[in-house]
């Protein structure tokens, strides 16, 4: 997506990153809370599609501070479309409790590890299409595929490894 001729799955993220902060505000988020880290996503997205160096990329997303914004921006969408589809993630969360709850002990706070429910809301959110190739060692060293939203086109792929994911490379 970053790297292609694609502009395409770049002005949809940006399209959903504006919508998002909206639902972030009716959902009772601060401006102060929202502004800041999704004005850095439109600007990094904006500077993305100037097509940078691979050198200039590299800086980009290994700018700790830079980074660490994107991250918590990511984790508010995600929050937001957990709640706004509440009736249908509610039955997905452990421990009975309401969605607000799960979003706010583990999917808003930094540093907290992202599962499959995660992946699914910010994928329905974004529009972006993510191929994941599950290792476990529930199936024999098999690796197991799955795309989300089902039925996309993956842009980006990640390998997920218990308690880790790794994104993968053409």
């Amino acid at each position: 997506m970053l790297r292609s001729d694609d502009k395409s799955g770049c002005f949809r993220f940006k399209e959903a990153a504006a919508k998002y902060r909206d639902t972030l505000f009716e959902l009772g988020y601060t401006q102060f809370t929202v502004e800041d880290f999704h004005d850095v996503m439109i600007e990094t997205l904006d500077n993305l599609e100037k097509k940078p160096s691979i050198d200039e990329l590299l800086a980009t997303f290994r700018d700790q501070g830079l980074s660490d914004y994107l991250v918590v921006f990511l984790r508010l969408i995600t929050s937001a479309h957990l709640q706004k589809e509440a009736a249908f993630f509610e039955n997905f969360i452990d421990g009975n409790r309401p969605v607000k709850e799960f979003c706010s002990q583990e999917v808003e706070p930094p540093g907290k590890e992202s599962d499959h429910l995660h992946i699914i809301a910010l994928t329905q959110a974004t529009g972006v299409g993510v191929r994941v190739a599950y290792m476990d060692r529930t199936l024999g060293g098999k690796v197991t595929i799955h795309d989300f939203p089902e039925g996309c086109e993956p842009t980006i792929q990640l390998l997920y490894r218990p308690g880790h994911y790794d994104i993968l490379y053409k």
